[in-house]
């Protein structure tokens, strides 16, 4: 018997798990990245001569539920047109039962790696609005998203940011025009080879308990597991623990004592504005973080600018040099001006 190496061995794995695009107009040319639920691949549109990225679920058609949750993030995902999230161009099933949706293609990499350059704190910041307004979309539309870390962010090769992996993202309860809507307009997919049904949006149908998202950026009520208590403050938790690492480079961390060092600790060039607002979306209870993404995205633009936040109350010295450090120019053209006067004044006294 003649044993099989095991980069042999590795190989006919990997061409086993290639999905089979046969038949379709797409043809694979390689793996970008994997995840628990799904496999995203570069491809080609062969009718349209454009290259895609293709996610395809990992399992066979053995787990519906899976498969209806993948189905569920394609519907959610092409609900939201807005420049920072990836658009969803396509939708099926393979021969082998395996669900795929088709997506932009996009070229660059994830905030974290673009965090490792040497970005100076305003750029990070502009990024990290760009985040805000494209949640504060997806809220707009009764979406939350539940799983926000800057791994599933994406800085594009023109600068623009995305918001990706919407696997778990859920319909608000309150935003029931839009659920009603994604009832209403349920997508169904073709039945699958001996299978007796279709594939259809059944809604989120996590069970309380049941802990959703990423350690160290997912609210206290998300660790928990107090699912149906989530809502767009759990987002803004998130948000915040991604801004905390926009500002000391570091994931928050839980201590003992129930809390992250405060950003100030871990960087001093933090400005206390900047700690505040990062603080304050972070607040252990939903009800002391911001009501609203936009509303975070407000102060980020105020932190951009140079201006005061909603988040900290200055008093008279650091307003005073707030802004002469944002009219720096300005002041030192004055001075300039004023030495040069008192110079010409004491010329012409000699």
């Amino acid at each position: 018997m003649r044993w099989v190496s095991d980069k042999g061995l590795h190989h006919l794995l990997g061409v086993a798990i290639v999905p089979d695009f046969e038949g379709t107009k797409y043809r694979i040319l390689g793996e970008i990245s994997s995840g628990g639920m799904g496999t995203v691949y570069r491809a080609e549109d062969t009718e349209l001569g454009r290259q895609l990225a293709i996610k395809v679920l990992n399992v066979t058609e053995a787990d519906e539920s899976i498969a209806q949750r993948m189905v569920r993030e394609a519907q959610i995902i092409a609900r939201l047109e807005h420049p920072g999230i990836v658009p969803v161009h396509d939708v099926g099933t393979l021969p082998d039962g395996r669900v795929f949706y088709a997506m932009k293609l996009v070229r660059g990499g994830r905030l974290d790696e673009f965090v490792a350059g040497n970005v100076s704190a305003k750029d990070r910041l502009r990024k990290f609005q760009a985040v805000c307004e494209a949640v504060a979309f997806a809220h707009a539309h009764g979406v939350i998203h539940r799983d926000l870390k800057p791994q599933n962010i994406m800085i594009g090769s023109f600068g623009e940011v995305l918001v990706l992996d919407w696997g778990v993202a859920k319909m608000i309860a309150t935003h029931t025009s839009v659920e009603d809507e994604l009832e209403a307009d349920t997508l169904l997919l073709p039945p699958r080879q001996g299978a007796g049904n279709q594939l259809t949006n059944n809604g989120d149908n996590t069970s309380p308990g049941t802990i959703i998202g990423t350690p160290n950026y997912m609210s206290p009520e998300q660790a928990r597991g107090e699912i149906n208590l989530l809502d767009e403050r759990s987002d803004i938790y998130s948000l915040g623990a991604i801004l905390y690492f926009l500002l000391t480079n570091k994931s928050p961390r839980r201590s003992e004592a129930g809390t992250s060092p405060r950003p100030r600790e871990l960087n001093s060039k933090v400005s206390k504005a900047a700690e505040a607002v990062c603080l304050k979306a972070m607040a252990f209870s939903g009800a002391d973080r911001y009501t609203s993404a936009s509303e975070l995205a407000a102060d980020v633009v105020h932190l951009i600018d140079d201006e005061p936040v909603s988040a900290y109350r200055e008093n008279l010295f650091e307003r005073v040099a707030r802004w002469l450090n944002k009219n720096r120019f300005l002041v030192l053209l004055v001075l300039a001006y004023l030495l040069m006067r008192i110079f010409l004044a004491f010329s012409a006294r000699r």
